[in-house]
């Protein structure tokens, strides 16, 4: 990857930033850190290796993705509203009455979202079906699969692993979001897990550990999962919980946090500059 893409993929990570960040500001509050950690591998994702069509959200043979770690909806808006499948200015109805924005993503209600999700660890075996039912259907598309690493507390999250081992889903990439925290602390303290990385590996995944908040790192674990075999993919994302925003990252009890005017202004301000700096490689 050359500089100029690489700069082009962090400018599309901080539009998405700003855009969950312009959702959270409308409402008032939100599950802001998880949103903000996700938000660099939504930038490759959307940006390069998925394969879909925002003017064709239906299309038979798209790349899917399932955020089983569905409170992270509003940094799945924000990547849907930068790459047009609905007006950015729906981004201030979130959770609202009304909304195609709901706290948790809904496939019912909002454009470009693939499955619904939101009870931790359903995700892990929805997207399994789906692997497994495109692969019956001879499609050459994939799945992606985001999971938090405080969801992999369920044990729901190992059983669709196992499953999707078992069954060889070539077609799936699960990518952890290792951020450390969750809901009431951090996630060695709430439920100690070990190595995720060795886990997967276990469980017989193709794993590979990475700093999920560097682009060009991101980009080059998801090309790697570009070769079939008979294994699924495995990408352990090393986050930070609010990446991208150093006062949200420093916020210890972050996953869900009120989010003033002023706060917004500030904070977009500063990606704002960011991508001016980045722009000026281009």
């Amino acid at each position: 990857m050359d500089k100029k893409e690489a700069a082009a993929l962090k400018i599309k990570a901080a539009k998405i930033r700003i855009a969950a960040l312009t959702a959270f500001d409308s409402l008032g509050n939100g599950h802001v850190g998880g949103s903000l950690s996700i938000c660099d591998a939504l930038a490759v994702l959307y940006g390069r290796e998925m394969k879909v069509d925002p003017k064709n959200p239906g299309w038979p043979d798209r790349d899917k993705l399932v955020t089983s770690k569905g409170h992270a909806g509003p940094g799945i808006y924000g990547a849907l509203a930068v790459e047009g499948y609905f007006p950015y200015d729906e981004l201030k109805t979130l959770n609202k009455p009304h909304t195609h924005l709901p706290s948790h993503t809904d496939r019912n209600l909002t454009t470009g979202v693939d499955m619904t999700t939101g009870s931790l660890g359903q995700g892990t075996s929805i997207a399994c079906g789906m692997a497994l039912g495109d692969r019956l259907k001879g499609r050459k598309n994939r799945i992606f699969l985001i999971v938090g690493d405080g969801e992999c507390d369920e044990g729901q999250v190992w059983e669709a692993f196992a499953f999707a081992a078992a069954k060889k889903l070539s077609n799936l990439v699960v990518l952890i979001d290792m951020n450390k925290k969750q809901l009431d602390g951090r996630t060695d303290e709430v439920m100690p897990l070990g190595s995720l990385e060795d886990k997967m590996k276990v469980f017989g995944f193709n794993t590979q550990l990475v700093n999920g908040n560097d682009v060009e790192a991101m980009a080059q674990a998801l090309e790697n999962t570009r070769g079939g075999g008979d294994k699924p993919y495995a990408i352990i994302m090393d986050t930070i919980k609010g990446a991208g925003v150093k006062e949200v990252e420093e916020t210890e009890m972050n996953h869900s946090i009120p989010v003033s005017h002023e706060q917004y202004a500030r904070w977009k301000a500063e990606l704002e500059a960011e991508i001016a700096g980045w722009e000026a490689l281009l």
